[in-house]
């Protein structure tokens, strides 16, 4: 964990869930975090609970969905902290059904924030990376996609977008900038609270709360990637519930 001393990480969606938990445990182990996202309320109290617990934290209230918002959060991290080590692209969106209900609005929302938006964060930090002349890209993506199921297949489709381009950056990659996949499974958020779709939304919530997993499991797999030599890269860490199928 010396390594994680010091670090500057931005991170999107990071008002609740995985990206809190990120956020939270990357501070605790000495990292300075600069908080993306809408909820600014959150964000603020965020900010309070990382510096009572004497670490150090910024934020700017972004909305993936625009690219101008990631560059002000990776220029928020350099001009706070004079650098940028590491952006996790955090935040995410699932609406489930079947492809010939024809979610069409909801298809849009995934491809926003789920493939658009992780380029935004990709392409916001690259140019800041490539002069620093180092960096780490930490994509957060998903079980879905590495198993196809009916109702996830835009979902899927998004997420397995994230992990092709994620495969072609690490090898036109001089090995300055390198790039992390982490796909968790089932983890306790109100992820499901965004779902239209009543029946699925039930059937989420039911899985969260029979089997889901503690989001600290993903932060520490965010730990462990962005820790490591500089010459060593963490491709794709998968981490679900023992009980998830």
């Amino acid at each position: 964990m010396e390594n994680i001393k010091g670090k500057v990480v931005a991170i999107t969606g990071a008002s609740s869930g995985m990206g809190k938990a990120i956020a939270i445990e990357l501070a605790k182990n000495g990292a300075k975090v600069v908080l993306g996202a809408r909820r600014t309320e959150q964000l603020q109290q965020l900010v309070e609970e990382v510096k009572n617990k004497g670490g150090e934290a910024t934020f700017a209230q972004i909305d993936v969905k625009d690219k101008a918002d990631l560059v002000r959060l990776v220029n928020t991290a350099v001009e706070q902290y004079g650098k940028l080590d590491a952006v996790v692209n955090n935040a995410g969106v699932s609406q489930l059904s079947r492809i010939d209900e024809l979610d069409i609005d909801g298809w849009e929302e995934m491809i926003d924030i789920n493939l658009k938006g992780v380029l935004y964060g990709m392409a916001a930090a690259i140019p800041i990376f490539k002069q620093q002349r180092s960096g780490h890209i930490v994509n957060i993506i998903s079980t879905s996609g590495i198993k196809i199921v009916p109702m996830q297949g835009v979902y899927a489709g998004t997420k397995n977008a994230i992990r092709t381009i994620a495969e072609a950056f690490r090898q036109e990659s001089d090995g300055n900038i390198r790039i992390t996949g982490i796909s968790p499974g089932i983890v306790k958020t109100d992820f499901a609270n965004n779902i239209k779709n009543e029946e699925m939304k039930t059937a989420v919530q039911k899985g969260m709360e029979q089997i889901a997993i503690d989001p600290i499991a993903i932060a520490n797999a965010v730990i462990y990637a962005i820790s490591q030599p500089n010459d060593v890269e963490i491709g794709d860490i998968v981490i679900r519930p023992s009980k998830q199928n």
